[in-house]
């Protein structure tokens, strides 16, 4: 095996050429590798360095060149490899990006996994930068570099191409929204006696994630200490329904307390629901669940989103998502005088950080008062 560094016509950058022998034609050939070295100023000596490092790498690690496996081949072994390690909701999440995104565009290329550069990663990056957000582009590139670390462990290839790119940016989400006081007094006389009612004032009491609220099990419910516990979820991707006995983190599956206001919601939801049982005995259906339909189906969270769209557009009440209703139980309890660290245990967040960067802006009524306040005492002075 042997390597040298070499131009491209009309290329930016030095390549590095490596030479082996194709042990089943017994032909030699050759990989070309992106150095990202630019062939401008005096940089010949750096691209030659970066030839000895990685014919080095290839030798030492025994890499075989000879391996004639697509890119798009292997990436489809690697994910049927990795299906019993994960959870079916993160399988089905990596197989919707690998065969709807990055297959259709790498499978026309027909490239060999030995012949992936960071050239072709970069090509990816850009083509999906201008139809998706960069933080949709991250996750993709996550897998990506999953599947090509695999690649590296089985001595397919030297390096993981994807290690030398620069990632894209994350862009931080700006549009979270929230209800004032009096909004949020507005929704909760809007939504009495809608199918969707209870879920609504648990996700402004509580804060709780959609996921949450419709994973919410009776199992989970203490009456006699009048707490419950979030255990359980309910997460949908497209029609599939992705039932969980687990919650997103250690602060997540902790116990609240319910007051008589949530207490009452629960018994009368839990009369209702064995009304319906007695009026449907063959046809109920009947899994545990607390918000469900009148025939004992769940109420999905998709079901969700849709309905609490349908429910604002039908009051008048401006445009929210159903997640925002998390944001608004912070801005309440703000108002209210709580402060950063009181919402981080009630909304349940890991650390103080979190609730730090989400909802760091939610204080700027109170930064109002204070500007008024500093307004009309320094008036005067004007």
């Amino acid at each position: 095996m042997t390597a040298t560094v070499q131009t491209k016509k009309n290329r930016p950058n030095y390549y590095i050429v490596v030479r082996y022998q194709d042990e089943t034609t017994n032909k030699e050939r050759q990989k070309w590798i992106t150095t990202n070295i630019s062939v401008k100023g005096d940089n010949k000596r750096r691209a030659e360095q970066k030839r000895k490092e990685v014919l080095a790498e290839y030798e030492q690690n025994k890499i075989d060149l000879s391996k004639d496996v697509l890119f798009t081949v292997f990436i489809k072994e690697w994910l049927e490899y990795l299906k019993p390690s994960i959870e079916l909701v993160t399988y089905d999440g990596y197989k919707l990006i690998i065969y709807n995104q990055i297959i259709p565009f790498f499978e026309p290329k027909k490239l060999k996994v030995r012949n992936l550069t960071p050239l072709h990663i970069q090509e990816y990056i850009n083509f999906k930068l201008k139809k998706i957000s960069p933080n949709s582009v991250r996750k993709h590139l996550w897998n990506l570099s999953k599947c090509l670390d695999s690649a590296v462990k089985q001595k397919l290839i030297a390096f993981n191409p994807i290690k030398v790119i620069d990632m894209p940016k994350p862009v931080k989400y700006n549009g979270a929204k929230f209800y004032s006081e009096k909004q949020i007094d507005e929704l909760l006389s809007a939504i009495k006696g809608d199918p969707i009612e209870g879920i609504v004032m648990f996700a402004i009491f509580y804060g709780l994630r959609r996921s949450e609220v419709c994973g919410l099990k009776w199992d989970a419910i203490n009456f006699d200490n009048k707490s419950f516990q979030i255990k359980h979820t309910a997460v949908q991707m497209g029609t599939k329904i992705y039932k969980k006995d687990s919650t997103k983190n250690a602060a997540s599956n902790s116990s609240l307390p319910m007051p008589d206001i949530i207490v009452d919601v629960l018994k009368k939801l839990k009369s209702e629901q064995a009304q319906n049982k007695l009026l449907q005995p063959n046809d109920y259906i009947d899994e545990g669940y607390v918000f469900v339909h009148d025939d004992g189906r769940l109420i999905t969270p998709n079901y969700v989103t849709n309905h609490f769209k349908r429910v604002l557009r039908w009051n008048n009440l401006p445009a929210i998502r159903f997640h925002d209703l998390r944001h608004s139980s912070a801005s309440y309890l703000l108002y209210l005088g709580f402060n950063l660290k009181d919402i981080q245990v009630w909304l349940r967040h890991g650390d103080i950080g979190t609730t730090m960067n989400i909802y760091a802006h939610l204080d700027m009524s109170a930064k109002r008062n204070i500007a008024d306040t500093l307004n009309e005492r320094f008036a005067a002075f004007g």
